[in-house]
């Protein structure tokens, strides 16, 4: 197999986009959806049908056509985020060291559910600072360096409720003032109960503070913690015990960062191949997920397609947010200059990073060199097809503005 060949993926059974249509009309009857879930969730169902427009081609040997629609490329939609998730983890290629990578991984606890999902972008803001000054203030501390690191919002657990936690991707070392580098053990960064302890303080002290300015916001149950006192209370509940900061084994070199930053950055809360079964008589959607309380097992869980809306609804995260941020060494303001400083300071590299030709996710984008939704092998005359553009089909609900009504980039 060439480097550049991958394997075209399964079309699967079901997609999301199904369950959406199914679901909507019944969550809507007794939900107002916000004007940017709106235009998330019709990108979705919208994706790579005709109502995009999108290229005809033909095939160079029989002349038979084929359509092919225009994609949405909305962050959220699962059948976008494995092309869009290779294509950023080319352009990470060049900022990665020989040096040992640490995978930490900061939780916020369930009881603090309520509070964020009312107020997600103080919340994740928060959430992104305290995880990364936490970590930036131990590598000042330990190593008397900076450390590089690249963090990674994820909000859902399995069952596509609430878990709202950071994957952070962590230097194994770092520089110095006088320009020297500092390296850490081969699997040991920092011990993850003092982590875990500087990190709690940050995000409880932040959340008081957020309290104070009149920052955050309160409706329906949660009304009640407007008052000081029983926000207060609330905060002392939520944080009294210890919280969760895992480290997950070291990577085998760059490559493999590569590969896992191509699989997590651009993850979604579910894949479209694991929906298991749809039916839309009964309007009820099944789908798998694993039980990390019963050993990792693998599950399948059936719920209503309405209930399936309000659960994807938790993840669609406030407009233009930055959930892929970079601090420290990598942080965007001279990263390059810094890590040729960095490179300088490293003995010399055995050989370049590779890039992978494997994403390892579910709906991994194909190769490069050929459009989405392109056969190999054309299916008329089941040969290799040579497929030419014959001409672009406009979309019919572009405005001359060139914005179309549920596309959003976010």
């Amino acid at each position: 197999m060439s480097p550049r060949a991958r394997v075209a993926p399964v079309p699967p059974a079901f997609t999301v986009a199904e369950v959406l249509r199914v679901g909507l009309p019944d969550y809507t009857q007794e939900h107002r959806l916000p004007p940017q879930h709106w235009r998330v969730l019709r990108a979705i169902m919208a994706c790579r049908t005709p109502q995009l427009g999108g290229h005809l081609y033909q095939c160079g040997n029989c002349a038979e056509q084929k359509f092919v629609p225009h994609s949405c490329r909305n962050r959220h939609c699962p059948t976008c985020q494995g092309a869009n998730g290779y294509a950023w983890m080319q352009e990470q290629a060049d900022l990665l060291l020989p040096i040992p990578y640490f995978h930490i991984v900061f939780t916020l606890p369930h009881a603090l559910n309520p509070l964020i999902r009312q107020n997600p972008s103080a919340c994740y803001d928060l959430l992104f600072a305290s995880a990364s000054t936490t970590l930036l203030e131990f590598g000042r501390r330990e190593l008397q360096a900076q450390l590089g690191v690249t963090s990674v919002l994820h909000t859902w657990s399995q069952s596509l409720m609430g878990h709202y936690h950071l994957h952070c991707i962590v230097t194994g070392g770092g520089l110095r003032e006088d320009g020297s580098w500092a390296s850490t053990p081969p699997h040991w960064l920092f011990p993850v109960h003092a982590l875990s302890a500087m990190f709690r303080g940050k995000f409880r002290a932040g959340l008081q503070q957020l309290h104070q300015d009149g920052a955050l916001e309160f409706h329906g149950q949660q009304k009640a913690f407007e008052a000081q006192a029983a926000f207060a209370a609330f905060l002392h509940e939520a944080t009294r015990t210890k919280w969760i900061v895992y480290a997950k084994r070291p990577f085998a070199g760059p490559e493999v960062v590569l590969a896992y930053l191509a699989r997590y950055t651009h993850r979604i809360g579910i894949t479209n191949h694991r929906i298991l079964a749809l039916d839309r008589d009964a309007h009820t959607v099944s789908f798998a997920y694993k039980d990390y309380a019963d050993d990792s097992r693998k599950k399948t869980m059936t719920v209503s397609c309405e209930e399936f809306v309000r659960r994807m609804q938790l993840h669609i995260l406030p407009e233009r947010f930055v959930k892929i941020r970079h601090y420290g060494m990598l942080a965007n303001r001279n990263r390059h200059t810094r890590i040729q400083q960095a490179r300088a300071a490293l003995p010399p590299e055995p050989a370049p990073a590779s890039i992978p030709t494997q994403t390892g996710a579910a709906d991994a984008a194909p190769a490069a060199e050929l459009p989405i939704g392109l056969p190999t092998i054309c299916p008329h005359c089941h040969q290799k097809a040579d497929w030419v553009l014959i001409k672009r089909v406009p979309n019919p609900h572009q405005r001359p503005s060139c914005t179309v009504p549920y596309l959003d980039s976010s």
